[in-house]
C-alpha cells in the first residue's frame, strides 16, 4: 500500500486566504493528497526576544510576518473538500484556553464528517507566550497535559465535568460531539515529551531531518511504548519542510528536502522506508502564489509516487 501523503495549506502573506485556501484544498484532494494541514504562528516580533526555535542568532523567516489563523484556514478547507483529513501541525497548545479549543475542534470534526487530526505542541517563542499564553512558558508542559485531558473529557459522553489548574467544568452537556474520536498527535522531542506521547496521545508527529535519525527516534519511541505497557499502536505523521530550488542543489551542505523536485522525491522515499504511516509535505514557503503552489504540489506528488513512495 502506498504511503499517505498530505499537503500544507497556504497561510502565508503571499496568499489571498479566502480565495486560495479553498482553491488549493480542492486541487490537492483532486491530485491525490489525503490530508491537508495548517501550522500556527501568531506574531512576528521586532526585535525578537529569542532566535528561531529558541536558537540564539537564528533569524525568523520573513514569511512568518503574516500567518492566517490555523482553525479558520481548516474551516475554509473543510467546506471546499469531501475526503481529505484536516490536521494541525501544530497548534501551540498554551496559546489556547483548553475548553474553548476542545469545543472548536469538536465542532470542526462534526461539520467535516470526522476528518480532524489534532497535532498539539508546547511552542518555543517567548514573545508569543508573553502576548497570548494562558500560563507562563515554564508551565507549558502542564498546560499541554491539561489541554489533552480537557479535550478527551469534552469529546466524551455527557455530563462533562473536569477540575484542573486552568479549567473547571461543572457537570454539563457540551455539544456538538466529534463525529469520531479525534486523534491527538505530538512532536515529542524530549524524553519527558515522549513519555507524555506514549501515555496520553494517539500518535507522533516528527519533523524530517534525515532518514537515519528518524529511524533511530522511531525505534526508541516504540521501545518506550513497549516498556510502559502501551497497548494501542502509535500513529505517525512525518512533517517535511521543503526548500525547493527549481534545479538540483549540488552543494556539499544540502539539507534533506532541499533542491529539485526529483531530490525532494528521493528524500521522501528514504524517509518513507523508515515505516511511518504518512508524510505531510509543506511547500507553501517555496511558492510565490497559489497557482505556483498547486503546480509544485502536483509535481511533487507525481515524483514521489514515481519514486515508489
Amino acid at each position: 500500500m502506498a504511503m499517505r501523503l498530505g499537503l500544507s495549506l497556504p497561510q502565508m502573506r503571499q496568499y489571498d486566504i479566502g480565495r486560495d485556501v479553498p482553491d488549493v484544498a480542492r486541487a490537492a484532494e483532486q491530485t491525490g493528497y489525503e490530508s491537508l494541514w495548517v501550522f500556527e504562528r501568531i506574531l512576528f516580533p521586532e526585535p525578537a526576544a529569542q532566535g528561531l526555535y529558541g536558537i540564539p542568532g537564528l533569524t525568523w523567516p520573513d514569511h512568518y510576518r503574516s500567518v492566517a489563523d490555523p482553525l479558520v484556514t481548516l474551516t475554509l478547507a473543510a467546506a471546499a473538500t469531501e475526503r481529505a483529513r484536516l490536521g494541525t501541525s501544530v497548534l501551540v497548545a498554551p496559546l489556547h484556553l483548553p475548553f474553548q479549543l476542545a469545543r472548536t475542534l469538536a465542532s470542526l470534526d462534526a461539520a467535516s464528517g470526522g476528518r480532524v487530526v489534532a497535532g498539539l505542541g508546547t511552542g518555543w517563542s517567548l514573545d508569543e507566550y508573553a502576548a497570548a499564553a494562558v500560563a507562563p512558558f515554564a508551565q507549558r508542559g502542564k498546560v499541554l497535559d491539561e489541554l489533552i485531558d480537557v479535550c478527551r473529557t469534552v469529546w466524551g459522553p455527557d455530563p462533562v465535568a473536569y477540575k484542573g489548574s486552568l479549567t473547571t467544568i461543572a457537570p454539563s452537556v457540551v455539544g456538538p460531539k466529534p463525529k469520531r474520536p479525534i486523534p491527538i498527535l505530538l512532536p515529542a522531542t524530549s524524553p519527558r515529551a515522549r513519555r507524555r506521547l506514549v501515555d496520553k496521545a494517539d500518535g507522533w508527529m516528527p519533523v524530517g531531518m534525515g532518514a537515519e535519525a528518524l529511524a533511530t527516534q522511531w525505534e526508541q519511541l516504540r521501545e518506550l511504548a513497549a516498556e510502559r505497557g502501551r497497548k494501542e499502536p502509535v500513529q505517525s505523521v512525518l512533517r517535511v519542510n521543503t526548500r525547493h530550488t527549481g534545479t538540483a542543489y549540488t552543494g556539499p551542505d544540502r539539507s534533506p528536502f532541499q533542491g529539485s523536485v526529483e531530490q525532494i522525491a528521493e528524500d521522501l522515499f528514504a524517509h518513507a522506508e523508515v515505516g511511518l504511516e504518512e508524510i505531510l509535505i509543506d511547500l507553501q514557503g517555496d511558492a510565490r502564489d497559489a497557482e505556483e503552489l498547486k503546480d509544485l504540489a502536483a509535481e511533487v506528488y507525481a515524483a514521489a509516487r514515481e519514486a515508489g513512495v
